[in-house]
This record gives C-alpha cells, sequence and structure tokens, in this order.
C-alpha cells in the first residue's frame, strides 16, 4: 500500500475519502481491523474520523481501541521510514529508514553536508518533510509537532539566551514554558554547572555554554534527548567531559540521538551508529559489527633483531598476512588477542626478540573509508 494519509485537527472531518480508501486496501490486503485503527491512529487521525469511515465502509460500529497506544516492550521510540528531504532540485536527505529503541543512544555520523542535521531537525519536527514518515513516542511528526515537543529536549549546535539573565534564571525561563516547575540548582549540578548559577552566558566558556544547552534540553524531563555535534569546537578536555555527561544521562534510562563528525566519539557513546554521506544511510549497525563485518583487519607491527622465518608466523593463530621489511614485521590478524598470545609463544619457542610493538586496530574511520572510497572529512 501506498496511499497518503493526512490528518485533521477537529475529531469530525466532512470528506472520509482518503481514509475509507486506506481501510479497503488495508482490508484487501489481509490486515486486522486492529492494524488498520493502529496505523491510522499512528498517522494522527483522530477517533471520529476513524468511526465515522468504518460505518461508512462496513455499515458497522467504530471497533474498540484505545486513544494512546502504548510502546510495546520491543516498539521502537523512533521509526523513520522513507525519509527525505529536497530543495528544489536538490536533495539533502533521500530515502532512508531507522529505528532507535528506548534507551539507547544512536548516533548519526558523516562529514559536514551528509545530511545529519537536516535529519535531526525533521524529526524534531522542526523542519519539513518532503517525504517519508516519521514517529516518535508514537507520535507523528508531521500531524502530531506539539505532541512530539512535549516529550523531546533538544541541544542545538549553536543556541542563543536571553541577555541579562543568569543561568538560575535560564533555567526557571525555559521550564515555564512547558508550565513545570523545575530546582535550577539540581539541573546545573547534574551538567556540573552550579558554581555557575548567578553567571550569564557571556562568562562561560564553550564547553560550559554545551552543557547549558544540555540542562536547557532537560527542562521538561524528556523521553528523548537530541544533541547536534555537541562536541565541535571543544578542546579535548571539555569534550570529555561532556561525554562523561551524556553517558550518566544515559544511565538514567533516557534516548539519547547524536550527530558527529568524530569517529571516536561515535565509538564511545553510541550503541548502534548510522553513518550517512551524500545525504544516505550507507551503514547501519554497532560499533562492533561495524568493525568486524566487513573484513577490515588489526594490524600487529614489531622490530626483531633476529631473521624470522615465514613458516613460524604463518602457522601462529589468526594471521591472515604477514610481511617483513629491513627488521620490521607487520601481522594482520582479524583476532588480535590470539595472535598476540601466539605471538609471544612463538618468540619463546624460537628464540626471538620483540621491539617497539604496535597494534593498530580498525577504526570506525576506516569503515567509513570502505564504504564510501573516501576519508570523512575530504
Amino acid at each position: 500500500m501506498n496511499i497518503c494519509l493526512n490528518s485533521h485537527e477537529n475529531d469530525i472531518l466532512p470528506d472520509l475519502k482518503e481514509v475509507i480508501a486506506y481501510i479497503s486496501e488495508a482490508r484487501a490486503v489481509g490486515l486486522s481491523q486492529d492494524e488498520i485503527i493502529s496505523e491510522l491512529i499512528k498517522v494522527g487521525w483522530p477517533n471520529g474520523a476513524i468511526r465515522s469511515a468504518f460505518a461508512q465502509l462496513l455499515k458497522v460500529p467504530y471497533p474498540h481501541t484505545h486513544n494512546q497506544i502504548e510502546l510495546g516492550p520491543n516498539q521502537p521510540i523512533i521509526e523513520v521510514k522513507n525519509l527525505t528531504k529536497k530543495y528544489g532540485n536538490f536533495t539533502a536527505v533521500d530515502n532512508i529508514s531507522f529505528s532507535v529503541q528506548p534507551g539507547e543512544t544512536f548516533g548519526i555520523l558523516g562529514p559536514n553536508g551528509a545530511g545529519k542535521t537536516t535529519t535531526m531537525e525533521m524529526i524534531e519536527g522542526l523542519k519539513s518533510i518532503s517525504g517519508g514518515t516519521i514517529l516518535v513516542d508514537n507520535k507523528n511528526v508531521a500531524h502530531q509537532s506539539h505532541d512530539v515537543k512535549s516529550v523531546i529536549g533538544v541541544q542545538l549546535q549553536a543556541s542563543s539566551f536571553f541577555d541579562g539573565l543568569n543561568l538560575k534564571e535560564l533555567i526557571t525561563t525555559f521550564a515555564s514554558m512547558y508550565n513545570r516547575t523545575v530546582d535550577p540548582m539540581e539541573l546545573l549540578e547534574e551538567v556540573q554547572l552550579s558554581d555557575k548559577a548567578d553567571s550569564q552566558v557571556k562568562e562561560l566558556s564553550g564547553g560550559q555554554k554545551q552543557r547549558l544547552s544540555i540542562a536547557v534540553g532537560l527542562v521538561n524531563d524528556p523521553k528523548i534527548l537530541f544533541l547536534d555535534e555537541p562536541t565541535t569546537g571543544l578542546d579535548p578536555q571539555a569534550r570529555h567531559n561532556l561525554w562523561d555527561l551524556v553517558t550518566s544521562i544515559k544511565n538514567r534510562g533516557k534516548t539519547i540521538v547524536i550527530t558527529t563528525h568524530y569517529m571516536d566519539e561515535a565509538e564511545v557513546l553510541c550503541d548502534r551508529i548510522a553513518i550517512m554521506d551524500h545525504a544516505r544511510i550507507v551503514a547501519l549497525d554497532t560499533t562492533h559489527n561495524l568493525l568486524h563485518s566487513i573484513g577490515i583487519d588489526t594490524s600487529i607491527e614489531f622490530k626483531s633483531g633476529m631473521i624470522i622465518q615465514p613458516e613460524i608466523l604463518r602457522v601462529i593463530s589468526g594471521v591472515e598476512t604477514f610481511s617483513s621489511e629491513d627488521g620490521t614485521y607487520t601481522i594482520t590478524t582479524k583476532q588480535p588477542k590470539e595472535t598476540l598470545d601466539g605471538l609471544f609463544t612463538a618468540s619463546r619457542q624460537y628464540k626471538f626478540d620483540i621491539d617497539q610493538l604496535t597494534m593498530k586496530r580498525a577504526t570506525l574511520e576506516d569503515v567509513f573509508l570502505k564504504l564510501t572510497g573516501h576519508q570523512l572529512r575530504d
């Protein structure tokens, strides 16, 4: 089925042709009444419209259902299907699909211009959708954007704050926009800014401003926190401090979606990663699976003052290839631990020395290069 369903904010609609057409086609392909109702509710149609459509088409009363569908144990908290964003002839996001599970940290990794931020802003309801659907906590972003905003928190790449207010006052002001009362010191303590409570934003460092943005994103106690390039421009210490903060927020059970072009950031923070390039998702998996599923080997390099016979290295567990040049030996392996153990055992058995040993594991940079044919920052 490929019917485009629109919704309406009123509970009674004068024209139900789209809903009736959807119900007819859904029944023809074997969907149950419960499945049909569930899909209609997901895309934002109110109960009155669904009831009327069933009555007109089937000549029967509207089947019983609940207004709000609760997430099942394995149901995604975010579901993106065939998402597209176009600006005239330019396609910024090209027919991508993915889902995010409750409680996970999901990363969207890619170079500048890949479509990461545009994807994020469509999910947040900040940009219109050219094609496809997005469900956030069982709410259709295109038709229920107000409801979506009530369950999400957002940290943008660049944020503007009210001049003249200190951090405590800013937190209180933003909370009032959600009709909430919060303890600003508790939130500032969580993001390690309690000592700056009486300061203005202009007095903060770059890392402190980013942590304030996250605190603002938490004022409504969201189910999902969106972080868009949160460590861009920060020094290494500030980046690591922010990583610790993100980890602590995740440990509270929040779902986190983060965009980044830093490989190490994605590896440290994310349970799963979608790699984007030129508006498309080119790979999506756990970090472990991404590193091990496309045949990228770990390399082990060392020096020895003795000539090591090839047959000695060839039989070491896990060795894929080996080479030597001017006393430097290089081994590639998919099982680095077993290969290292075997190498040290062989050095004792055949009495050769090992010096200046280094090991280079496959990284997401290697994965990106293999998938796209170019470096992340090209």
